[in-house]
């Protein structure tokens, strides 16, 4: 199967000065746990992606203004990320190696066209692939990997 059978298609972005305000309520009205960021609405490069962990403990948990702070400070920089035609497989590999639920899934161009997460996996994949990955995203880091 291919990522573009599995992926949710059309997923809605943000751009790095969104307020981290702004960003949360995206992520409620669609009733999504994370984002892709992109340089603008029109060419939709993928260059970020924020999660609501990182606005609940990196904005909500330190005090931070979420009204006035743009969220390029806390987004993460070159996410994962796999072309649509690659195998699904290639996605379960990279959301398993880097301990993320989510991986954007890009057009030749680097465009966002969608998004494959777990509950995608789940809907369309093999139960025994599923579980392979909720595993070991769910792992706990070592406190090696932590201080890296």
């Amino acid at each position: 199967m291919k990522a573009r059978d599995a992926m949710t298609r059309n997923p809605v972005c943000c751009l790095t000065t969104d307020s981290a305000q702004t960003v949360a309520g995206l992520l409620r009205k669609h009733n999504v746990g994370s984002m892709p960021v992109v340089t603008d609405h029109e060419s939709r490069k993928l260059i970020g992606i924020i999660t609501d962990r990182d606005l609940c403990c990196s904005v909500v948990a330190d005090g931070v203004n979420a009204r006035s702070t743009p969220i390029e400070e806390f987004m993460s920089r070159n996410p994962a990320a796999c072309g649509e035609g690659e195998n699904l497989d290639r996605c379960e590999r990279l959301m398993q190696e880097r301990q993320v639920r989510r991986i954007p899934i890009v057009d030749g161009d680097g465009q966002v066209i969608g998004i494959v997460s777990q509950a995608d996996l789940a809907l369309k994949d093999k139960p025994e692939n599923v579980a392979r990955t909720v595993t070991e995203v769910s792992k706990p880091q070592s406190s090696a990997a932590v201080a890296t």
